[in-house]
């Protein structure tokens, strides 16, 4: 059975469609099949794998109604044993449109039902908010990655968010674990950046992750080419570290 990751943290610009993209390659290239589902109407995790958005027809605003099975979104990309569900600008519209249905938070839940043995790992890139489509990523997850970049206000937030997964795990999803926190964009250069690595190692202990991603231009440059960092270089230090990531991860997930 796949065990669901969700890659989650409200506030932007912290990593998050980086590290959903490329840990499914990195599981995919260390032979884990692995299916990516796009849930973050802005879909950079669509098209940062080579998907023209604007092609999308069913995806996960489709999955999340139930108008279509997740089998009929599934995409196959360049990246080896790695599987898409798209997303769509028209996922902006599922909140408000779920917003009066009863058991609103489980739909995701409910869909990913008929395709979780197909998997070894399904990965969620959620929004950056704490609203009703990463509420349902969260309610269907086994766990949580959160990502947390090396700069000034990383902390910020964080605790609004642990409290949102202490109050799923009261009401919706008890099994949801935090799979670790991982610290992003991080430049060993910088005083600040060695700082809030400290300081998160000191607060968190065991539920930081040993990877630690460094600040690396051929992780940015990657999404324009619609290449995970694993096919655009797979000698750079951003792929180098993802798969570190995902090995920390199997192994973790092997006890």
């Amino acid at each position: 059975m796949g065990k669901i990751i969700a890659i989650a943290n409200q506030k932007g610009g912290v990593g998050k469609t980086t590290t959903s993209i490329n840990l499914a390659a990195s599981l995919g290239v260390l032979e884990k099949k692995v299916l990516l589902i796009d849930a973050d109407p802005q879909a950079n995790a669509t098209s940062g794998l080579g998907i023209d958005v604007e092609t999308v027809e069913i995806g996960t605003y489709q999955i999340l109604e139930h108008s279509h099975t997740p089998s009929e979104a599934i995409i196959k990309c360049s990246s080896p044993n790695v599987d898409v569900i798209p997303a769509h600008i028209d996922l902006v519209a599922i909140e408000i449109e779920l917003v009066d249905k009863e058991n609103r938070e489980y739909m995701l839940k409910k869909a990913l039902d008929s395709v979780k043995d197909k998997y070894d790992y399904i990965i969620i890139d959620c929004a950056p908010s704490l609203g009703l489509l990463t509420l349902n990523a969260l309610t269907a997850a086994d766990s949580v990655v959160i990502p947390i970049q090396c700069e000034y206000f990383a902390l910020e937030g964080l605790g609004k968010l642990l409290n949102t997964i202490k109050s799923i795990q009261k009401i919706h999803n008890p099994d949801l674990d935090i799979e670790g926190l991982l610290l992003t964009m991080f430049d060993s250069r910088l005083r600040l950046s060695n700082q809030v690595v400290e300081e998160v190692q000191k607060h968190f202990n065991d539920m930081v992750f040993e990877t630690v991603i460094q600040r690396n231009v051929k992780l940015s440059e990657a999404p324009s080419f619609g290449e995970s960092i694993i096919n655009y270089d797979a000698t750079s230090k951003g792929a180098i570290n993802y798969l570190h990531l995902a090995q920390e991860i199997i192994k973790k997930n092997s006890k």
